[in-house]
This record gives structure tokens, sequence and C-alpha cells, in this order.
């Protein structure tokens, strides 16, 4: 069973009814203090952390004074608006103490969806992380619709998880784990510790229940799930409500884990090797010999470019003798490509007129 003491790079996805206290809607600034340190202890030993958290429609709309119960979808993006501010803040000064710096990231679904979108908000994400900083990611709900109707931030921290290839995915929610019906109504409901496979019997007994200020249920958390051990990464949903959540989950507090199916990298393989290409990108001997040692495709060792590609599209990399070496997304379109190959990457920014990515096709972006 996985474990947050192995976790290398952890995502943890925070609900709004922890955030935001029911009564009042003020924030739990105590609790948010609490998570604070067990960030800072989890980096002292060497994890990345990247949150990705809910709340800013529930602190934005007390704000605003609007009344209880729901909201119209011009009320919610309003206060997400309002909301989005104070929740940054509230993570920027509860991190500082701890010489943490903290980044804002605000996305959707259909941006991880999207390849170029999605190429994008790997790169700034896999930048931030690697500069030391934790991501703080809430849905962009002041322009996104769907995730305001359905509460999909459960899906979007499994996304970000796949996204920055985590090994570990928590859903700190207001239930202790996956119970075998709701145990709020069914008394012999009973929670499970190990969930190795989702089977259509588990799907079964998910339920709709959710709190009142978050929207995402059971079934959303096992959507999340399928999405997250799918790409090898491991996810635990645990109840979050403690000053200490992580601490008191390392410590034995009740959980249901999903087995993760694999690991990132080799599920991020595979994805990109089931894709069909739309070009074709040969190289030179030089370029061929250095991907095989695990080396990135710089626009210097390419020699021709076809095909109808855009950024993020798969293409086909072969090598001098015209076979095929492996597949890869481009960060580049075809025209952009053509403008580029044969050249230094420190000439990119004339030859395209913006300063661009190094590498025409990453080695996190290419299966061999």
């Amino acid at each position: 069973m996985a474990s947050l003491s192995s976790a290398k790079r952890l995502v943890v996805k925070i609900g709004s009814a922890l955030l935001v206290d029911r009564d009042s809607g003020d924030l739990r600034s105590d609790w948010l203090r609490g998570l604070a340190e067990d960030v800072a202890l989890l980096r002292e030993r060497g994890t990345q952390v990247v949150l990705v958290s809910s709340g800013s429609i529930a602190l934005g709309r007390g704000v605003l004074g609007l009344p209880a119960g729901a909201l119209s979808l011009e009320q919610s993006q309003a206060a997400a608006a309002v909301g989005q501010i104070r929740l940054a803040r509230a993570y920027e000064e509860v991190l500082a103490p701890h010489g943490i710096t903290t980044a804002q990231v605000l996305l959707t679904l259909e941006d991880t969806a999207d390849r170029r979108r999605y190429l994008n908000s790997r790169a700034t994400l896999e930048q931030l992380i690697g500069l030391g900083a934790v991501p703080i990611v809430n849905e962009n709900d002041t322009v996104a619709t769907d995730e305001i109707r359905y509460g999909d931030n459960d899906r979007l921290a499994a996304q970000i998880a796949v996204t920055v290839g985590a090994d570990q995915l928590i859903l700190l929610s207001d239930v202790d784990g996956f119970y075998s019906g709701n145990p709020k109504d069914d008394p012999h409901a009973r929670r499970f510790d190990v969930i190795e496979r989702i089977t259509p019997e588990i799907e079964a007994m998910a339920g709709d229940a959710g709190s009142g200020l978050s929207k995402g249920g059971m079934k959303t958390k096992l959507m999340a799930a399928k999405t997250a051990t799918g790409a090898g990464c491991a996810l635990a949903i645990t109840e979050g409500s403690v000053l200490r959540p992580l601490s008191a989950m390392e410590a034995g507090a009740p959980a249901t884990w999903f087995t993760a199916q694999g690991d990132p990298q080799a599920a991020r393989k595979r994805w990109i090797a089931a894709m069909k290409p739309r070009g074709e990108i040969t190289v030179d001997a030089g370029a061929a010999g250095a991907l095989t040692r695990g080396k990135s495709l710089l626009p210097a060792g390419v020699t021709a470019v076809s095909g109808r590609f855009g950024r993020g599209d798969p293409v086909s990399i072969l090598g001098p003798d015209g076979k095929a070496l492996g597949l890869g997304l481009a960060r580049y379109t075809v025209d952009e490509s053509r403008a580029i190959m044969g050249r230094r990457s420190g000439d990119i920014e004339d030859i395209l007129g913006y300063a661009g990515r190094a590498a025409l096709i990453h080695r996190d972006d290419m299966v061999l």
C-alpha cells in the first residue's frame, strides 16, 4: 500500500468545506496554517507538492453578501472573481513563514484536454516546481461554466496529477474514505482500506452525496481515481478537517488507497505511443544517437519536416535512413519547425520573433 512517506511528487486536493466555515463563510485560518506546516514538513523530506484548491466561490459569496443556497451562473462567476484573490493571498500568507514561494495557476479541464494548452500548462507547472515554488491550482471559475455546474475539482486534481507526473494524489474530503454505501444512511456500510482495481461493483457503490459547500460527490472521486491510477498515480481519499490532515494520515488516520497501475512515466509513454502521427521529423545521425541516450530533440539535429501538425500534435521521428525511431509531441507547428530546423536553439527568437522552447520535442514527450 502507498504511503505519504514514499511520495516523490504529491498533489493534494482541498475541498471547499475544509477551507471555509459553513456558517460564517470565513476562511478556516487555523486549519490552513496546519496544512502549511504539513506541506513544509513534506518538502523538507524532499517531496515536491502541488495543491489543487477549491474555495474561491465559497469565499467570494460571503464577501459579496450573496444569499445561501444555489447561485446562478453569473453569481458563481462573480463570487469566484472575488474569492480567487483572497484564496491566493491566504495560501501565500501561511506558506511564506516556512520560506515557501507560492504561485497561483488558474486552469480548467479544457486546458488539460487540448494538447497545445496541455503542453503550456505542463511546462509552466514543471518550471514552477523546478524553481522550488508550490503551485496553487484552482479552477478558473470566472470563465468556466461546466466546472461550476458540476464541481469537477476532484477530476481536475487527477488531471493535474497526470500532467505533472505525480506518483500520489490525496483528496482531502469530508469523508474518511470510500464506502460500500453512504455511511450517513447505511449503518452497515464499510470502508475499504485498499482498492486495487475499480470494478463495476465498486462503481455501483459510489453515491452522489456531497456537503453543502462542496459540489463533488463520491462519483467524481471515483472518476478521479480512474484517471490517476491509470496514469501510474496512487490516489487516497481521507477526511481532512483535523488541523494537520496530512500528518494525521501518516499517523494512521482512516483512508482509502486506490492502487496505481504502473508508474507515471510508463503510463505517459503508453499514451503517446497510442497516438496517430500527423507529420514526420527526420534527424541526422548525431541527433539520433543523442535521442537513444535520453536527450531531447533540438532543432539543430533536424534535417527535414513534413506533414500538417500543430503545437502539441504527435509526429514520427525518423532517422537519417528514413526508418522510424519513435514518436513525440511537437513543441512547434510544422511551419515553425521548418523555419528552425538545422539551427541552434539560441537562434529561435531571431527566426520566429519570440523566445520559444529550446527543444523541438522534449524527452518527456517522446517514446522511442
